[in-house]
């Protein structure tokens, strides 16, 4: 068994009084692409917003790399290096395909040498960055724009990226491009989290 990047203990969390999840367990290692398969209301979601720190888990532990992230902020937990591809509508139609991968490295903006070679980093892994960087991109077809949504989580170089059911009203062909670069990020020892009903 390789190295854990992800720990769920016994989660428990849900909406109001309602509890969605009760006693979830959830262990993703290191490079691999795991995969959290059911019907819509099942909870899929639910695990998201708990890993990305946008509800509370009620009881049980949340751990990323050895250390407990259950309860801490959403920017805190993006930091820490988990980013999320979102399942639609994620991009800003009337900004460019450049301008929207930027937005992904806004919390490293102050530091140009940094963000210059994260670009580069998402220009060789999703070559239509490149391509289509000064293309709005609402003009985009929905692969393209998954595409862009991609390279943007990329921008922070996160150790685990969380994918809401990426192949969600995309054509055959564009399952498959989505699907390469997903294989690549694992094979460049990046750990994805994904939804798929």
């Amino acid at each position: 068994m390789g190295e854990i990047v992800l720990s769920l203990q016994a989660v428990e969390a849900g909406y109001g009084g309602g509890l969605v999840l009760q006693g979830v367990d959830l262990e993703v290692e290191k490079a691999t692409i795991t995969c959290i398969v059911g019907p819509n209301g099942a909870g899929k979601s639910t695990v998201f917003r708990v890993v990305s720190g946008l509800i509370n888990p009620k009881s049980g532990t949340v751990d990323f790399l050895g250390k407990q992230i259950g309860g801490q902020s959403p920017s805190t937990i993006l930091k820490s290096g988990i980013a999320q591809v979102p399942q639609t509508r994620a991009l800003f139609p009337e900004m460019s395909v450049h301008e929207n991968i930027l937005l992904g490295g806004y919390a490293i903006r102050r530091n140009r040498a940094l963000l210059k070679s994260r670009l580069a980093m998402v220009e060789e892994m999703v070559p239509l960055v490149k391509e289509r960087a000064k293309e709005h991109a609402g003009n985009l077809s929905g692969g393209q724009r998954r595409m862009v949504e991609i390279g943007r989580a990329l921008m922070l170089d996160p150790s685990l990226v969380l994918m809401d059911e990426p192949s969600l009203g995309l054509d055959p062909k564009s399952v498959a491009t989505v699907a390469s670069v997903i294989r690549d990020m694992a094979d460049s020892g990046r750990t994805v989290l994904m939804i798929e009903q």
